[in-house]
């Protein structure tokens, strides 16, 4: 996939998933999401279980799995079928997807260019800050390319 692509791609999943924002409306509750519907249902343990066609146990502890986040997908999902509600799974960045990128560029382009500042310097061939953004931006541009962001720094 090419820049243009992949910037595209980042700009519509910021669309998309900007409107999950704030996660906080979306927390779990406490005791999680399959028993808390469960119950606001009036549904029993055993009706649930039935629901699922496993014992009740089994839904018991389900159900504490989900609690304690340590569910399977797919059991999600068959828990969610039965009852009656659908699985919405998402991962939403902290920033949006743009800004991630663009400051990880920023953050290797500084680092780099710091290490020819500092060799510069060295040799008495230093040059001044007030060039530094365009410096940047111009590394970001000629230099760096996607494969180069996520390489550890």
């Amino acid at each position: 996939m090419n820049e243009p692509t992949r910037q595209h791609a980042r700009q519509r999943l910021d669309d998309r998933l900007g409107r999950l924002n704030p996660v906080e409306r979306f927390k779990e509750p406490p005791k999680g999401w399959i028993k808390a519907i469960r119950e606001a249902l009036g549904m029993t343990g055993v009706q649930f279980a039935q629901r699922l066609g496993v014992r009740p146990q089994t839904a018991d502890a389900l159900e504490r799995s989900e609690a304690t986040g340590v569910i399977k997908l797919a059991t999600l999902r068959r828990a969610a079928e039965a009852l009656d509600c659908t699985l919405v799974y998402a991962l939403v960045p902290k920033t949006p997807l743009e800004r991630t990128v663009n400051d990880r560029a920023r953050a290797i382009a500084i680092r780099d260019l710091g290490r020819v500042s500092h060799s510069m310097k060295l040799e008495a061939q230093g040059t001044g800050d007030a060039d530094l953004e365009a410096r940047i931006e111009a590394y970001i541009r000629d230099t760096l390319t996607e494969r180069d962001l996520w390489r550890p720094l």
